[in-house]
């Protein structure tokens, strides 16, 4: 149950927001942000109540009119106050980012309706209309049917943004998140902060707050801007927080001016030290014929790499542009997979799920474990070091600092290699590993989320691998985290020996991130493979087919009264299960007409939750096949979802694959389908017959792929 927020409260959370500028942050504030502080705490409350209502939209454009609150007394005359101290100006100091979140794009295209012909910009994006209407307005004015007088600018809304930007570290977030926290919306940490400045200096904030306000605004820059922009002045940065919104405008604005003038976005690309800028300027320096240049850049990254990924970038690009190499790393990699296995084409919707299931019918375990695997590892065996050590700025941080600024291992490398050298046996992490996720259990962190069945993965790779290899990974992981907090392989196995696989159906590429994990992975001295998979019809791939009868159609309310599954292999059906089902409530007469079940035949039944445990091991490493399969399907999941258990398959329907194989018929209902067929039906809606029924559709779908399968046409 949520909590009643009381009177005032934005108000409340608005000093508590500025209360942090006491601390040490106060030395990073611009003169500006400690004007509009003092002269904030020099109003009365219901002037301060007016401001912080409006500090809390989304946007510096406000409709006055939508201040009239209980909580202030007299609120349109606290506002002409307002406006003539300054705090509100007129819709002419308005930015088109405002003026853009405000109008919708329908609102957009009338205004510009007015101004002539809008053929042609329905399709456009929100930011171009906005740039149009902007230019409209500077040549001509606003138009008159628009109302001007409602509207009106915060002008304090520069200060304002610094401020958020100093305390959240980013240019999105806002203040109603301190309302969300209190309703219970938003859970936050506050175990972990101490008062820690978020950037070294006061002109490294001012520099990190350049670089994060023009980023917020690049969608709305027009060529003129953007030029400009390219030719201004950059501020320097010292410390790492400030250097990464540095990187991430002069990336982002060297690929706009790339489009409109190349030398001037190779200049602005070439400014940035982040590895995608680098990447892109080195490829389109190519494409220009700037060969020597290039190739010294190449081999500069090569002996002095400052990630793995990028001397991943530098060593394939160096080799197929200067040594002639014909293919690609990751090309490479791909074709000489060192597995290549064959599965039933109904698993291309989850190919990974499919692959662990034919390993199970081998009797090889597996895991899925994807990042989650390394992350959690990563997160329970360095707690200490990352939320305790480590500080969060605000309690709305969920990334430690380290972690922001890629140096969690130069940070806290006597800790890291202390705690390293005392769990010098897997009977150690292991216990070291339950003791962190016991303590911490359900807390918020930016490394992964918390299940039941969390620690699983976690203890088959301590117990099944290496523990130097682990140790190794761990301390790449906290050198280089940024490289290595994705593209870990799909899944382990455990086939006398652990190893990892990362899955590729038809079609998939293999990104420049997993090939880097890939590499690490295997320099650990883990085995690592690419398993490529082939669709084809598995004989071996087991389906159920079910049925289901139900006192109604809408599974949030109604119940099963009956299931009725039959289990294919090969073809043949080697098991299967009916039950009537008591619903727990009244069954319907026209139901009842229809299926013949009534109220007296299911008062002895079974409830489902006594057959759920039979139904999950019957369908388990199945293809879940029905007629209409999402009917069925549907309220089987929402069942176990009543029992606080998941329940996910892969799913087949045969009115689909009938329609597929047997196009053209008159009609593809169970009954004209039987009929047509010649399917011998026992009783039409009970469930076991339909199930049956179904079954040997399914047959007649599968005989029709196997007069000649294609997998195109199955995928």
């Amino acid at each position: 149950m949520r909590k009643d927020l009381p009177p005032r409260y934005y108000l409340t959370h608005f000093h508590e927001f500025l209360a942090f500028f006491e601390g040490a942050s106060q030395s990073l504030l611009s003169s500006e942000a400690v004007r509009f502080i003092q002269r904030f705490k020099a109003l009365d409350e219901d002037k301060q109540c007016i401001v912080v209502r409006a500090a809390n939209r989304k946007y510096a454009v406000i409709d006055r009119m939508q201040f009239n609150y209980g909580e202030i007394v007299a609120p349109q005359h606290q506002i002409d106050y307002l406006i003539k101290d300054g705090w509100f100006g007129d819709l002419t100091h308005a930015t088109l980012n405002d003026i853009a979140g405000v109008l919708t794009k329908d609102a957009l295209l009338a205004l510009l309706s007015e101004y002539g012909s809008i053929q042609g910009l329905a399709s456009q994006r929100k930011p171009k209309l906005v740039n149009l209407l902007g230019e409209q307005i500077t040549a001509r004015g606003w138009p008159e049917s628009f109302s001007l007088e409602s509207y009106l600018v915060c002008l304090f809304d520069s200060a304002l943004r610094f401020l958020l930007f100093i305390y959240f570290g980013n240019t999105k977030s806002r203040l109603n998140q301190f309302s969300m926290r209190d309703l219970g919306v938003m859970r936050t940490r506050s175990d972990s902060v101490t008062d820690t400045a978020r950037f070294e200096s006061k002109d490294d904030a001012l520099a990190a707050w350049f670089y994060a306000n023009h980023s917020s605004q690049l969608a709305f820059y027009n060529h003129e801007t953007l030029l400009s922009l390219a030719d201004s002045e950059f501020p320097e940065t010292e410390g790492v927080s400030a250097s990464f919104y540095r990187d991430q405008l002069l990336y982002a604005l060297g690929l706009k001016v790339l489009e409109v003038n190349r030398d001037k976005g190779l200049n602005v690309l070439a400014l940035a030290q982040s590895d995608k800028a680098k990447e892109k300027w080195l490829r389109e320096s190519y494409k220009d014929g700037n060969d020597g240049e290039v190739r010294r850049a190449l081999e500069h990254i090569i002996d002095n790499p400052q990630s793995d990924t990028l001397l991943a970038f530098a060593e394939d690009f160096y080799a197929r542009k200067y040594h002639k190499k014909r293919t690609s790393t990751v090309t490479d990699m791909l074709r000489n997979a060192s597995r290549t296995l064959a599965i039933d084409v109904s698993q291309n919707q989850q190919v990974e799920r499919g692959v662990l299931a034919h390993y199970a019918r081998q009797g090889v375990q597996g895991w899925r474990t994807e990042n989650r695997l390394w992350r959690s590892l990563f997160g329970l065996t360095f707690w200490k070091q990352l939320y305790e050590e480590d500080t969060l700025v605000t309690e709305f941080d969920r990334r430690p600092l380290s972690l922001k600024q890629n140096n969690f291992y130069a940070k806290f490398e006597d800790s890291i290699e202390t705690l390293l050298d005392a769990l010098d046996s897997k009977e150690k992490l292991r216990f070291h590993i339950h003791k962190m996720a016991t303590q911490h259990y359900g807390k918020v962190n930016s490394l992964f989320m918390w299940s039941s069945h969390l620690l699983t993965p976690i203890e088959a790779l301590i117990e099944h691998g290496s523990l130097s290899a682990i140790y190794a990974l761990l301390r790449m992981m906290s050198k280089d985290f940024e490289s290595l907090r994705d593209g870990f392989p799909d899944i382990m196995v455990l086939d006398g020996s652990l190893r990892f696989e990362e899955i590729k159906a038809p079609g998939d590429q293999l990104r420049r991130n997993q090939l880097v994990s890939i590499q690490r992975l295997q320099q650990a001295g883990f085995d690592v493979a690419v398993t490529t998979v082939n669709w084809v019809r598995d004989p071996a791939q087991p389906y159920v087919v079910v049925d289901i009868e139900t006192t109604g159609g809408n599974n949030s309310y109604n119940r099963i009264t009956e299931i009725g599954m039959v289990k294919l292999v090969g073809g043949k059906e080697v098991d299967r299960f009916q039950t009537l089902l008591n619903p727990q409530r009244r069954i319907p007469s026209s139901i009842t007409r229809l299926t013949g079940i009534s109220d007296d035949m299911v008062a002895d039944a079974p409830l489902f939750a006594e057959v759920a445990d039979h139904i999950a091991s019957f369908t388990e490493d199945a293809v879940f096949v029905a007629h209409n399969v999402n009917f069925d399907y549907g309220f089987i999941k929402q069942e176990f979802a009543r029992l606080e258990q998941p329940f996910r398959r892969p799913k087949m329907c045969t009115v689909r694959e009938m329609r597929r194989t047997h196009p053209g018929l008159s009609s593809y209902s169970l009954a004209n389908l039987t009929k047509h067929f010649h399917i011998d039906m026992e009783q039409h809606h009970r469930a076991l017959s339909d199930a049956k029924a179904a079954a040997e559709l399914l047959k007649l779908a599968f005989e029709k792929d196997d007069e000649g399968f294609s997998v195109g046409d199955n995928v």
